[in-house]
């Protein structure tokens, strides 16, 4: 254990992510979001393979015993990107951030739903309170009838939270995934798959990307891959319980990336939200652990959850069990 060195490898993933959903929001009002999302999935694959080489184990990333389970998380998957990225085109990215931690929130709901679950009393509770977070989020726009009137920032929030929604469902089919299939081929198919996917979307009108765009296109998936792999490393050098606190970090990163790039600056009900928000995750996120250590089950694939969705999550690295490497 070299808690230094985890918690430094932790914000570096969460600034990666951070970054990555910056550079979406700069060219999603120019280029297609399934164009953004091809790049996303397919750069992702770069420094993904390099990491499976360094570790000898790009053989075990291709093989599967779940293809057509791999191909639902891919279109779950998928379709939380599309969503997750155009909010971004739509909102601040400082609420894009907190909006989509509410998808391990949502999570629960799904768990005791789709999988029957047992969801103790105090884990719903936590559930209600993080959403009711989200309302306070929605002060601004509640107040003079501004969500029914439709305006750009209330079709970000609909889209942010249709796409934290869909990230929940993605990640109850990585829970169904992760009793045969490793790390490596759950992050490997996605990455094959949804890049597929988002061909379809050619015929929607794709563009081509100028120079600068093309770079930060690459970009995005080059980071995203990067964030994936820094923070299952980090997973190795730390308890996933002491870095939980840190994944909030995305919202500093987010609310200095958003001011300095785009001279956004979130309105006081937001960060009066947000700070509802994340604690009730945090709290999930502590009896989800503490369910988890029942089981003596480990949560080391936290980057592959994380993935699934624009922008980082947090509390999903205990939405999902590490299965066998």
């Amino acid at each position: 254990m070299n808690p230094p060195l985890a918690i430094s490898l932790k914000l570096l993933s969460a600034l990666a992510f951070t970054v990555m959903g910056a550079g979406v929001k700069y060219v999603s009002d120019r280029v297609p979001v399934g164009e953004i999302v091809f790049f996303r999935c397919f750069f992702m694959l770069l420094p993904l393979m390099v990491w499976l080489a360094l570790q000898g184990n790009i053989l075990g990333a291709l093989r599967t015993r779940n293809l057509t389970g791999h191909f639902r998380r891919s279109v779950m998957s998928s379709s939380s990107m599309f969503l997750g990225f155009l909010a971004l085109a739509y909102l601040p990215l400082m609420d894009a951030v907190i909006l989509g931690y509410t998808s391990p929130l949502i999570l629960v709901i799904l768990a005791a739903v789709l999988l029957k679950e047992k969801v103790q009393g105090c884990r719903w509770i936590g559930t209600g309170v993080g959403f009711l977070g989200v309302l306070v989020m929605l002060l601004p726009h509640l107040s003079g009838g501004g969500l029914l009137m439709g305006g750009a920032s209330t079709i970000g929030i609909m889209i942010a939270l249709a796409g934290a929604f869909v990230t929940a469902g993605a990640i109850v089919q990585i829970r169904r995934l992760v009793s045969t299939e490793t790390t490596g081929a759950i992050i490997f198919y996605l990455a094959i798959i949804t890049s597929a996917l988002s061909l379809l979307s050619i015929p929607a009108g794709w563009v081509m990307p100028t120079v600068e765009e093309a770079a930060v296109l690459v970009g995005i998936g080059i980071l995203g891959g990067v964030g994936q792999i820094v923070l299952t490393m980090s997973f190795r050098y730390g308890d996933a319980s002491m870095l939980a606190p840190f994944e909030y970090s995305t919202m500093l990163w987010a609310c200095m990336i958003g001011w300095l790039a785009f001279n956004d600056w979130p309105e006081t009900p937001v960060f009066i939200g947000g700070a509802i928000v994340i604690a009730a995750g945090m709290f999930v996120l502590w009896r989800e652990r503490a369910t988890m250590h029942h089981r003596h089950e480990t949560v080391d694939q936290a980057a592959d959850a994380i993935s699934t969705v624009a922008v980082p999550a947090p509390a999903l690295e205990a939405n999902s069990t590490r299965p066998p490497v």
